[in-house]
């Protein structure tokens, strides 16, 4: 699809004709080969305190616009207030059977198929892992698979692991806002990446080859690196 031109000569963008709106993300449960995503519940969250307490230096927190927490109350007075909503809509990852992790979906915008998925927290258990990586997947999946035309995914352009992380899950770079927002009473430049429908098909199969169970050996370590199989399908790198 091109940008066509209208009867002024002037360039207009590309038609988007019988577009459907998607619903807002509602399911119970998403579940691959290692992963399982969950809404969140207040059950999880003495489970996600102990995962994230992991990190006892709250290096993880950095670049987040809350925490580190200085215990289990304050966490989950914070959850209380922030984790519950529908958007940002939260999710819990699991480590087999047990809560590590956090994401959700934010800016979800129905009416013209776009959404971001962030609040990203993934506990020491999780990072650099097979499952953290599929838990993820998992969400974007549903995204396209619902009907959304755009995923974003935004970060502080300083945060280099989850710049990385981006375009390794397939996220192409489209810039960086300066001065965008403050937090921690800081200023913060965001780096803004995202996926469309333009591009899920190729991503889809690369995720797919990816997920295969003989791609990973006896100790869960990819083969055929996600890193690898996503890169000739992003648009900008960044």
């Amino acid at each position: 699809m091109t940008n066509t031109i209208n009867e002024l000569g002037q360039p207009i963008g590309f038609s988007v004709e019988n577009f459907i709106a998607p619903p807002r993300p509602s399911f119970n449960l998403l579940s691959g080969n290692s992963a399982r995503v969950e809404p969140i519940s207040m059950a999880h969250l003495p489970s996600l305190y102990a995962a994230f307490s992991i990190d006892s230096k709250g290096g993880n927190w950095t670049y987040m616009p809350y925490g580190p927490f200085k215990d289990s109350v304050e966490f989950e007075e914070w959850a209380k207030l922030i984790c519950f909503g529908e958007d940002p809509k939260f999710h819990t990852i699991f480590l087999g059977d047990n809560p590590a992790g956090l994401a959700s979906y934010l800016r979800i915008e129905p009416k013209v198929g776009c959404i971001e998925i962030g609040h990203i927290h993934l506990s020491p258990l999780l990072q650099r892992t097979r499952a953290g990586a599929e838990a993820l997947l998992l969400m974007i999946e549903w995204t396209f698979s619902a009907g959304y035309r755009r995923l974003e995914w935004k970060c502080d352009a300083l945060n280099a692991p989850s710049r990385r992380a981006a375009q390794r899950l397939g996220f192409s770079f489209e810039g960086i806002f300066r001065q965008a927002t403050m937090y921690k009473s800081r200023n913060r430049d965001t780096a803004w990446y995202a996926i469309t429908d333009r591009e899920w098909p190729n991503l889809e199969k690369a995720y797919q080859v990816w997920k295969q169970p003989d791609n990973f050996d006896a100790d869960g370590r990819e083969l055929k690196k996600l890193s690898e199989l996503t890169s000739g399908i992003l648009v900008n790198r960044g």
